[in-house]
């Protein structure tokens, strides 16, 4: 009984000394203010359907990336929250983390900050590496993958490898100019996951946490569900910045806006933007501006991800007269010329 209550000292301990190297208000507001108004976009290339398509060596795409993320500098864009995976590293850490900053080198000759996803509980749950399906047609993200996975999440026995990919990526890349902050993990306990996912989640901070990186460290709320308070608490007491994700309408976003900036801390919204639910660059951009917090739409370049098309769109769908997500055809023609002239109105100087 004693061995086992000095253990759990020992272990509050720790995290207690851990959790000391979150930013404080001051320190989060310091950084924050030494920057421009963010703008940006969630960013995968056209010709990858997930985030293993668009990491892997014989799928990586150097030149529809720089191709894309050169319209994005044309719209203003200076952000781009970009997902990686666990897989990529496990498989071959040395050529990941080789890509890693070839994308880079490439965002940063378009005057674009970086911003890695490093886990996430959206969408398909069983990853593979290896040849990734060809998109069904019609069907909003049918070919995204969850990072680790739910078994994975499920089973603390697999974190061993998940622990050495959070800690090598951050370590490498922890002083690095060009990336803005660190999504430690997207939208937790997601896929009917919900507190299954906090003991990884607490784990990932912890590892990050041990490494301290220059840059920010956040998790984004996505939801207000009562199922999901235990962990929007954790990410909001963990985050050194805020961040969340609101996809409703303007009032929606200008009260969550509101009541997040509570803590004291900046906030950033790190997705929005689902034309048909009422979020667009029209209603919403003046609200971020006007708060100066960060703005990052998802989607850019309509591609194998289809997310022209909703949630839940229908094998087969047509192409919708109003795209869910998504900036540009693969041409380079906005699906759109007065949203663009308008993003730029506010951002392009």
């Amino acid at each position: 009984m004693m061995r086992s209550f000095m253990i759990l000292v020992l272990g509050m301990a720790m995290h207690n000394a851990l959790s000391q190297t979150i930013w404080t208000p001051s320190q989060a507001n310091d950084w924050y203010q030494r920057q421009p108004w963010r703008i940006g976009c969630n960013f995968i290339p056209s010709t990858a359907i997930n985030e293993l398509e668009m990491w892997q060596e014989e799928s990586f795409d150097p030149v529809t990336i720089d191709r894309e993320l050169g319209w994005a500098q044309s719209l203003g864009f200076n952000t781009v929250r970009v997902y990686l995976h666990n897989l990529p590293w496990e498989s071959d850490a040395i050529g990941f983390k080789r890509r890693i900053n070839q994308f880079l080198e490439i965002a940063d000759k378009h005057q674009i900050l970086s911003l890695f996803v490093l886990f996430d509980d959206c969408w398909n749950d069983s990853p593979r590496p290896g040849k990734q399906p060809a998109p069904r047609p019609g069907v909003h993200n049918s070919g995204w993958v969850q990072a680790p996975g739910k078994s994975r999440v499920l089973e603390p026995d697999t974190w061993g490898s998940l622990e050495k990919y959070v800690k090598d990526i951050l370590f490498t890349f922890k002083d690095d100019k060009r990336i803005w902050m660190w999504d430690l993990y997207n939208e937790p306990g997601n896929s009917g996951l919900e507190e299954k996912s906090l003991p990884l989640l607490t784990r990932v901070f912890e590892w990050a946490w041990s490494v301290r990186p220059s840059q920010p460290l956040t998790c984004a709320t996505w939801t207000s569900d009562k199922a999901f308070l235990r962990l929007n608490d954790f990410q909001l007491r963990s985050s050194d910045v805020i961040s969340f994700h609101n996809y409703n309408d303007a009032t929606s976003l200008e009260t969550e806006i509101l009541q997040l900036k509570q803590s004291g801390k900046p906030v950033v919204c790190t997705e929005y933007m689902a034309r048909t639910n009422g979020s667009r660059f029209v209603t919403h951009l003046p609200i971020f501006r006007q708060h100066q917090v960060g703005a990052i739409n998802w989607g850019l370049v309509s591609g194998k991800t289809n997310t022209i098309f909703p949630w839940g769109s229908k094998p087969g769908s047509p192409e919708p007269a109003v795209w869910f997500h998504d900036i540009f055809r693969k041409d380079g023609s906005p699906v759109d010329s007065s949203e663009v002239r308008f993003i730029r109105s506010l951002v392009v100087k």
